[in-house]
């Protein structure tokens, strides 16, 4: 099967620190391509992959000091896409929706998975605007604010297998918090939890322009009156292996309609268990009692960090093998692709041992 995968400019696929959607990409990309599929990737220059790379723009947005606007960008590279469209059996996005209007005419081959929320209040008139447009939720919790749309399937997220080494005896005596410094993520109770039980808790968490005022004025002097409490800042991928393997827990103390939450699933691929608040997606990510522990407050949090440093961590990673690969991810794509009204797939006979034709098979 040809399939385009369209990925965000912001970030590099996949990112050189952090960046979810990215990432996914990534691992979507080459798990298809090691299953046998020609696939092509548009995203910026500087990404690394096994597909086919189409280069959008010369490094990530982000990363690059002269772009001022995102915008002209995304633009250049939709254009790019619209007249090489018939060149793929299926066009996988991860762009949100700036392409909607531009795929009306061969939407029926199209998916977009949602990585977002989807319960702010502009896009429920979108969406409503476009319900033939093929979707993707990356978890069932997502779908609740979102009008009748065309659902093709929920697909968690997946990882590859070996990319974060499991972690049977954690050599550091400290919970973990991972992610972005915001208030929907609540790094302030990661830090009330560590404290209540008297752990050391490390923080490797990005500080976004638009989260500068709320660390400021509200993390950063938390930080400054816990002794107990280490901010490490941004981290890679390299990094993230040591800093999620050797923690006893992560700590995952959302307060917001989380679509998936990567970190779970990364920390159970070091064996690493998770306390998280069952907000969103956390109750379809997290096995409780087995992968980690679903909580509703900072004090139950607390009461259950010790049970939680004492889960079986083989059990943690053979739950991420089971249910979290990105081959898994792949397959569960590729089922979606096939079932599209406009993918373009060729017949060929199943046949008995002694070569006579059974019946048709569809193949991609």
């Amino acid at each position: 099967m040809k399939i385009a995968q369209i990925a965000p400019l912001a970030e590099s696929v996949p990112p050189k620190l952090y960046g979810g959607t990215e990432r996914i990409v990534s691992y979507l990309t080459d798990a298809l391509v090691a299953q046998g599929h020609d696939v092509t990737l548009f995203a910026s220059g500087d990404s690394i992959t096994a597909a086919k790379l189409v280069s959008c723009s010369d490094v990530a947005l982000r990363l690059n000091p002269a772009v001022k606007d995102h915008l002209p960008h995304q633009v250049v590279m939709l254009d790019e896409i619209r007249r090489r469209a018939h060149e793929f059996d299926v066009l996988h996005f991860h762009i949100d929706l700036l392409h909607f209007p531009l795929i009306r005419e061969f939407a029926d081959r199209t998916v977009t998975t949602l990585h977002g929320r989807l319960d702010l209040p502009d896009l429920k008139p979108f969406y409503s605007a476009f319900p033939d447009i093929p979707l993707v939720s990356i978890s069932n919790d997502q779908r609740r604010p979102m009008p009748p749309v065309n659902w093709s399937g929920t697909v968690y997220h997946g990882l590859p297998l070996d990319l974060l080494p499991f972690t049977e005896k954690p050599k550091g005596n400290y919970l973990a918090f991972l992610g972005r410094i915001s208030p929907e993520k609540r790094p302030d109770r990661a830090i009330e939890i560590a404290t209540k039980v008297g752990m050391p808790l490390k923080m490797a968490a990005k500080v976004d322009n638009a989260d500068r005022a709320y660390w400021e004025t509200v993390i950063e002097p938390m930080v400054r009156r816990h002794p107990n409490v280490e901010f490490i800042g941004e981290i890679n991928e390299h990094q993230k292996a040591d800093f999620l393997g050797n923690a006893g827990a992560l700590l995952f103390p959302i307060d917001w309609p989380e679509p998936f939450g990567l970190v779970m699933i990364e920390a159970m691929a070091c064996g690493t268990p998770v306390i998280a608040f069952g907000c969103g997606s956390v109750p379809e990510v997290i096995d409780n009692g087995v992968s980690g522990v679903l909580v509703d407050s900072v004090a139950d949090a607390a009461e259950n960090v010790e049970w939680a440093l004492k889960m079986d961590r083989k059990k943690v990673r053979a739950t991420f093998e089971a249910r979290f690969s990105a081959a898994r991810m792949a397959r569960d794509y590729l089922d979606i692709y096939r079932n599209l009204p406009g993918v373009r797939t060729k017949a060929a006979p199943l046949r008995r041992a002694n070569g006579q034709d059974l019946d048709l098979q569809v193949v991609a």
